[in-house]
C-alpha cells in the first residue's frame, strides 16, 4: 500500500473541502493517486457535504420508532431521535427521512450512548483510559507502551458508543457518520443529527425470582 503523507492529506482537503478522515481514506482507497482521490471523494459526496457543515440547520424532525414488527418482540425497544436539517422543505423530503429511519434503526440495534466524540464528557475518556493503562500494566504489558495502548482502547470506545463513529449496520464499509455526508450531499443541505433517547423494556430493573428461575436450574444442573 502506497504511504499517505500528512501533506497529501492537507492538499486534498484544501483541494475538496471534505474532512481530514475522508480525505485520508480517498487517498488509501486510490493508492495515493490524487486525482483519483479527488473524484472518489466527489462521487461519495464528500467532498460538497463539507463545504455545508458551518450552515445553520435549525429546522427538521424529532421521529420515534419501535422496533421489531408484529410479534413477541413488538415494543420492547424505542427510539427517540432529532435530526435537523437547514428548511421545513427539506424537513418532509422522503431522503431525509429515510436516513433519519436509518439512524433510528442503528440506534435501535448498535446501543450509542451519544452522538459524536465531543458529546463524551472528558473525565469519561480520562476514566477510560486510566482503566485501560492498569489492565494492561496488570497484564504484564511494557510500561513505555502502556499508553499507546490505552489511547487505541479508548479509540475504540469511542467508535463503539458513538452514533457518527459506529459502522453503518447495513454496510460496514461506511460510518453512520458517512451515511450522513452522503446525504447532505444528496439533499444540498446541511444535516445535523442533535440528540436521542433509547428506551428498552426492563433496563436497569431487577428481574422477579421467577424470571431467574430457569437460568438457576441451568447452573444448579
Amino acid at each position: 500500500m502506497a504511504e499517505i503523507s500528512a501533506a497529501m492529506v492537507k492538499e486534498l482537503r484544501e483541494k475538496t473541502g471534505a474532512g481530514m478522515m475522508d480525505c485520508k481514506r480517498a487517498l488509501q482507497e486510490n493508492g495515493a493517486d490524487m486525482e483519483k482521490a479527488v473524484i472518489w471523494l466527489r462521487e461519495k459526496g464528500l467532498a460538497s457535504a463539507a463545504k455545508k457543515a458551518d450552515r445553520v440547520a435549525a429546522e427538521g424532525v424529532i421521529y420515534s420508532y419501535i422496533h421489531g414488527g408484529a410479534g413477541t418482540n413488538y415494543g420492547r425497544v424505542g427510539v427517540l431521535l432529532e435530526v435537523n436539517c437547514e428548511t421545513d422543505f427539506v424537513g418532509k423530503n422522503d431522503d431525509f427521512r429515510t436516513l433519519v429511519h436509518e439512524l433510528s434503526l442503528q440506534i435501535a440495534s448498535m446501543k450509542p450512548q451519544w452522538v459524536r466524540k465531543e458529546d463524551i464528557a472528558e473525565e469519561v475518556l480520562k476514566g477510560e483510559h486510566e482503566i485501560a493503562r492498569h489492565k494492561a500494566l496488570n497484564e504484564g504489558k511494557p510500561e513505555k507502551i502502556v499508553d499507546r495502548i490505552a489511547d487505541g482502547v479508548v479509540a475504540k470506545y469511542v467508535k463503539d458508543n458513538c452514533l457518527l463513529e459506529q459502522l453503518w449496520v447495513k454496510d460496514d464499509k461506511k460510518t453512520c457518520g458517512e451515511l450522513v455526508k452522503e446525504a447532505i450531499a444528496k439533499i444540498g443541505e446541511n444535516i445535523s443529527v442533535r440528540r436521542f433517547v433509547r428506551w428498552e423494556v426492563g433496563e436497569g430493573l431487577q428481574k422477579r425470582d421467577d424470571d431467574l428461575g430457569g437460568e438457576v436450574a441451568k447452573l444448579l444442573s
